[in-house]
This record gives C-alpha cells, sequence and structure tokens, in this order.
C-alpha cells in the first residue's frame, strides 16, 4: 500500500478525509484527480492490486471522447474511420466509412496506471488492494491487506462497477438492465488492411446486442455480449463458436496466450436516484453507458466531471443539498429514442428478423440512420449541471 494511503496495518484505525472514491476505473480516477486539484482531500480505494489487471472494457474511445479529454497518444491504437456490419450467417454484410476518424481503441492497462500516476501527482491518496466492506453513518469500512480500516468522509463517491455495492448502502437506484460481455485480446501484424470494427448481429450468437472484432492492425480484441439468461450453451461457450469464425482475422495466426476479459454491461440508462446527501455515485455504477451502443468510456468521463463539481460545490459550502443537482433523472430524458431502441434490440430474439432488418438497412435510409448512431457528433449529453 503506498505511504499516502490510509494505514490499515492496526485494527480498529480510522482516518478521515473529505471524498472517500471507491473504484479505480477511468470514472473513478477522473473524479478523485478533479477534486484533489480543486484542493480537496481524496482517499481513493481498490479491490486491485494492481490496475493492469482485471480489465473489463473493449477501451473503445470515440472521436467525441478523443476531441475533449487529453488522453495519452502513445496508449491508443491506430484511428478506425471503417465499420462493417454482418447479419446472421454473415453473408452480404454493410460496410461504413467515415470521412473522419472515428474510434480509437485503448491500451487500457497503460492508460489506467498513467491516469492513476496524474491522479497520484494531484494529491489524491490511493491505496490498492482495499476492499469496499460497507457503511455505518458516515463512517466507511475498508479491509486492506493488513487489516481493517475506517474511513470518517463528508462524502463518497461510488465508481464500483455496476452491481455497487456503495450504491445499496446509500440507498440509491442500481443497475437492472444488464448485458453480459467476454472478449479475447491478442496482438495482430499488420497487413495493410484499414483499421475494421466488425458487428455481427445474430441473437442465436449474441442475443439482444452484438459479436464483435476491433482489428486495429496492431491489437485484435473478438468478444460477444447479450442477455445472459438467454445464451444457449453459455457465454463462455458463444465466445468460443464465434472466434473460431470471427470475420477480419482470416489468416491471422492467434498466440496460444491471449487476455481475456468479461463482465456486466448495464444498459437501463442512467439511473435517476445518483445521489443523496453522503455521496453520489458515477461510471458504470449510474448506468452511464449507452443503452444501445453500450459504450461507456465517454460518458463515465463526462459525468465524472459533472460530480466533482457539484462535490467542490458542496464541500466549499457545507450545504449537502447541493448534492440535489446531480439528477439522474435530467440526463436520463435525453436518452429516450436510445431507450426505445435497446427496448426493440432485446425483443429481437431470432436470426430470421435481425435478416429481414438488414433488408432495410441496406437502403439508402437505412445506411445513414447507421451512420448517425455510429459516426454521429452526438455522445454522451452534456451534463451541466441542473
Amino acid at each position: 500500500m503506498p505511504a499516502s494511503a490510509p494505514d490499515a496495518r492496526h485494527p480498529g484505525n480510522t482516518v478521515g478525509t473529505d471524498v472517500l472514491v471507491v473504484g479505480a476505473g477511468l470514472a473513478g480516477l477522473h473524479a478523485a484527480t478533479l477534486l484533489a486539484r480543486q484542493g480537496h482531500d481524496v482517499l481513493l480505494v481498490d479491490r486491485r492490486t494492481s490496475l493492469a489487471g482485471a480489465i473489463r472494457t473493449t477501451g473503445i474511445f470515440v472521436r467525441k471522447t478523443l476531441d475533449d479529454f487529453p488522453l495519452p497518444d502513445e496508449h491508443l491504437g491506430p484511428p478506425i474511420r471503417r465499420v462493417v456490419l454482418y447479419p446472421p450467417g454473415m453473408r452480404r454484410p454493410v460496410s461504413l466509412v467515415s470521412d473522419r476518424d472515428e474510434y480509437r481503441v485503448g491500451d487500457m492497462a497503460p492508460l489506467y496506471e498513467a491516469a492513476a500516476s496524474v491522479a497520484v501527482e494531484a494529491g489524491v491518496r490511493m491505496a490498492l488492494g482495499t476492499r469496499y466492506a460497507g457503511r455505518q453513518g458516515k463512517t466507511y469500512h475498508l479491509v486492506g491487506r493488513d487489516g481493517p480500516t475506517r474511513v470518517r468522509a463528508r462524502f463518497v463517491i461510488g465508481a464500483d462497477g455496476a452491481r455497487s455495492s456503495v450504491a445499496r448502502d446509500l440507498g440509491l437506484d442500481r443497475n437492472r438492465h444488464l448485458l453480459v460481455g467476454a472478449e479475447e485480446v491478442f496482438e495482430v501484424p499488420a497487413n495493410g488492411e484499414p483499421p475494421t470494427f466488425h458487428c455481427v448481429l445474430d441473437p442465436s450468437l449474441a442475443p439482444g446486442y452484438l459479436a464483435w472484432v476491433v482489428n486495429d492492425g496492431q491489437h485484435a480484441h473478438v468478444g460477444v455480449a447479450g442477455y445472459a439468461h438467454r445464451f444457449p450453451q453459455g457465454l463462455r461457450r458463444a465466445r468460443e463458436r464465434f472466434s473460431a469464425s470471427a470475420p477480419g482475422l482470416e489468416g491471422v495466426d492467434r498466440p496460444e496466450a491471449v487476455e481475456r476479459r468479461g463482465g456486466p454491461i448495464p444498459v437501463g440508462g442512467v439511473l435517476r436516484r445518483i445521489s443523496c446527501a453522503d455521496g453520489l455515485l458515477v461510471g458504470d455504477a449510474a448506468g452511464a453507458v449507452s443503452p444501445l451502443t453500450a459504450g461507456g468510456l465517454d460518458p463515465c468521463l463526462r459525468l465524472s466531471e459533472l460530480a466533482a463539481s457539484v462535490l467542490d460545490d458542496a464541500l466549499r459550502s457545507g450545504r449537502t443539498d447541493a448534492l440535489t443537482r446531480y439528477r439522474g433523472s435530467a440526463l436520463r430524458a435525453q436518452f429516450r429514442g436510445r431507450l426505445s431502441l435497446r427496448a426493440g434490440l432485446a425483443h429481437v430474439r431470432t436470426p430470421a428478423a435481425t435478416t429481414a432488418a438488414f433488408t432495410l438497412l441496406r437502403t439508402p435510409l437505412g445506411r445513414a440512420a447507421a451512420g448517425r448512431i455510429l459516426f454521429g457528433d452526438r455522445s454522451f449529453p452534456d451534463p451541466a449541471p441542473v
């Protein structure tokens, strides 16, 4: 545990802080850094002993994120302009090409480590290998590698994932609509092909979502996601089945050792109640993921900026009612269209229905609609305080 972290070697030890942040994903790291830069004492804890381990996200950053946030270029793959959509059977795909760079895939292990270094430089106290174990009033219980610690915090930020324990303890909303996903990641040799995002829409393979291959000429991400109870033979078997014949990897020799990732993906939209007088939620814990595309890195950064602004106000003014400005319901209203499309996609259960939808997708109107979703300027709504 870093020297700046709470000393958990003595059972019963109690430390104080302005803000306790639980979870060191991009959302938690960004919120913690912003608050520390504003002069507040911030303690950030994560149960992982290394931020390079147990990565769940594919790491796809959209153009709007790349434009608005200073991500380290050396940890981003080549730009992607081409998306290929495949119907069941993967015949007669629809190819869409943007005239702008639309996506880049982050090398997430060094990205997390770089973000953690920035946080520590800003003054964040970081404790890895430390598990959140619940709360009693304003006291939060942690269990580290050397024993338990009690933390008295003015506020807590739940950045602890789709099944947030902080949300439960604060009495806030929790994600109910979840997909599960799994992918393999491995290096690939450059072959002269343009970086491409391959998406296979087949409810018999990925019920309610899609299977994908992102091949940017440096790494390949091969995965599937969908509703857990609707995988005929389970998620693992679906991933293995897709991986054996995934598009975009023709002639690529895969290494024996690959990185495997997986986890729950909230797709119910931003939760309505994401704050109370004692704290708030960010990232997956707040449901800050696109209901349709399941992209979560852009909203996690944008919502964390709003969270830091609201908490800075509350800390400086001493008024906990400042957190009432942090309302998921205000953001949720801007997702009505994508929530409706998510509901429609959830009801597509047969390959025949998906194949029929591709008939429309191949028309100029269908291609234009797909282009707006995949290449549009709108990302997560700009979360101005309300």
